[in-house]
């Protein structure tokens, strides 16, 4: 027990436990609805649609946060635009908006002014979280709360329903963008898919209704963010890929067990 308190003796630690019980919690939430609209190639491209804000964040001299958000909530809108083009296919349209951010982002990081530390921007670095970050934190994973338990009714509504509301989705690609922004700082841009899919996917496989399955990827999500930490300091192995690792296996060992059943559409 010593052992594995250890790792929370150091305020950083404690930081970095709270910043991912934060974006676990607002993680799960959303990536179940993300698995059930089927939109994880959206949450996907979201994540890398980051790059052109954060760099562009960098070169301006901004918060990074402040250019993540831009850079995300331009995405969001952009696939959904796309999205509603006819005899355009979704993916497609995703395509199209994820690879003109990469490449707008890859030029703007170029740039012989873009600063360095690119790499905790791609990678995450949860350990340096300091109190303002998990602040900032907690703002947006309140408002998105909110937001998701206004829209809960409309998103269990239009959820199993191709022709569902375009105004439902647009709403719903904001909400993955705010989580995947809130997540980006744990898990960098190229990792933080994992606590969108991963917890959600999980669930899906273990449990039958939407609640158990919003509680159950929770509880996965939270697990798999403390259990790294752990891992990463015993074993000196980089915080933000062992947690993206935890949580993958926790698919794999719910995959292998193979108990219960999927959540069916339409189950409140």
């Amino acid at each position: 027990m010593p052992d594995l308190l250890a790792p929370f003796e150091q305020e950083f630690v404690r930081l970095a436990a709270a910043e991912l019980v934060l974006v676990g919690l607002a993680g799960a939430v959303v990536g179940c609805w993300v698995v059930l609209y089927g939109l994880s190639y959206a949450a996907e491209s979201l994540s890398h649609a980051l790059l052109p804000g954060l760099v562009a964040a960098g070169l301006l001299g901004v918060p990074a946060l402040a250019g993540g958000a831009v850079g995300a909530l331009i995405a969001a809108v952009a696939i959904a635009a796309m999205a509603g083009v006819r005899r355009l296919d979704r993916d497609v349209a995703t395509a199209v908006v994820v690879t003109t951010a990469l490449g707008s982002g890859a030029l703007l990081a170029l740039a012989p002014a873009t600063p360095r530390g690119l790499t905790a921007a791609l990678f995450g670095d949860v350990l340096a979280v300091s109190p303002r970050d998990l602040a900032a934190t907690a703002v947006i994973v309140a408002v998105l709360a909110v937001v998701l338990a206004v829209l809960h009714r409309r998103l269990l509504a239009d959820g199993f329903d191709e022709a569902a509301s375009g105004a439902t989705r647009v709403a719903l690609l904001v909400c993955i963008a705010a989580a995947v922004l809130v997540g980006t700082r744990a898990l960098g841009s190229l990792l933080v898919v994992a606590i969108l899919v991963a917890p959600a996917a999980t669930a899906r496989l273990v449990t039958r209704r939407v609640p158990a399955m919003l509680a159950t990827a929770m509880l996965v999500a939270v697990g798999a963010g403390v259990a790294g930490i752990e891992i990463s300091y015993h074993a000196d192995t980089a915080a933000g890929a062992t947690i993206a690792l935890c949580l993958v296996g926790a698919y794999l060992v719910a995959a292998a067990l193979g108990r219960g059943g999927a959540v069916r559409a339409g189950a409140a």
